[in-house]
């Protein structure tokens, strides 16, 4: 039980990694908190961290919106006294219209992307600071992309964020080590999630392409799972990990040990079957 009566806010917990790190943290001991814009989503994994016997709380939480940061750590507070680990792993790049190559996309656009994925990170980080700073202890682990380091497709706005909340992490990391508080990051490869829906649905499609990522793309072979991400976390947020802060792991098979020439095109593969 690495986190036995830990507190851990998991942002972007509703779906995928996030809901992948929540559960693997009640299993370790953690009572966890779920935020995310799916409030249903929140609820259903709240509901299977409370079946492994650990308290959950669930909370609707745009975290772009400093009002609503603010009301979901407070409440985390009053209901559950503290906060020992946050995993600021909600992101990615809904509702976009552009590819994000330059000249697809708009001003506004971009703002919003950033929002989503480096100020959203850095505003909840903020409110969850004071605690940790008073407690004399705290884990905090931002989860970025193998794009903000070496990019195989041009996503500018979102590689753009994490790479900045990369940044931001390590100077946290330096900021907040006095105070015994560790902040890593997670740079994971390709991963299946929900987050490839909007590019293509669950299915043969999906399946070749994903084969042809892990034949070409990664050293061992195959593509990642939530499961894989939530081990690091749960290194990161755990006491297997006090002498560690401002590092980035990635957590992808093996990427990006193979050459760039040798990688698999994949803004080539999307666009010759008309999905980009």
């Amino acid at each position: 039980m690495l986190l036995e009566n830990k507190v851990a806010i998991v942002t972007g917990g509703a779906k995928g990694m996030g809901r992948g790190i929540a559960l693997k943290f009640a299993e370790e001991g953690a009572d966890v908190v779920v935020c995310d814009i799916d409030l249903d989503g929140c609820l259903s994994v709240a509901g299977e961290v409370e079946a492994l016997g650990r308290k959950a709380l669930a909370f609707r939480t745009d975290i772009t919106n400093k009002a609503q940061v603010d009301e979901m750590v407070a409440g985390t507070l009053d209901d559950l006294g503290t906060v020992d680990v946050l995993i600021n792993c909600a992101g990615g790049v809904p509702g976009t219209h552009g590819s994000g190559a330059t000249g697809t996309f708009t001003e506004e656009e971009w703002d919003r992307i950033v929002a989503i994925n480096m100020k959203g990170p850095w505003l909840v980080s903020e409110a969850v600071i004071p605690t940790m700073k008073k407690n004399k202890r705290g884990r905090i682990v931002f989860i970025s992309s193998m794009g903000a380091v070496s990019p195989v497709v041009s996503v500018l706005h979102y590689h753009a964020a994490k790479a900045g909340a990369i940044g931001l992490s390590l100077n946290l990391a330096f900021e907040l080590a006095p105070y015994n508080i560790c902040v890593n990051n997670i740079v994971p490869g390709p991963i299946e999630t929900t987050f490839w829906d909007s590019l293509m649905p669950p299915g043969p499609e999906r399946d070749a392409f994903f084969a042809a990522v892990s034949k070409r793309e990664v050293p061992l072979g195959r593509v990642g799972s939530p499961k894989d991400i939530a081990g690091a976390a749960l290194f990161f947020a755990s006491e297997l990990s006090d002498y560690v802060t401002g590092q980035t792991l990635c957590v992808a098979g093996g990427q990006p040990l193979l050459a760039q020439e040798a990688t698999f095109n994949i803004e080539a593969y999307l666009k010759e079957r008309g999905l980009l």
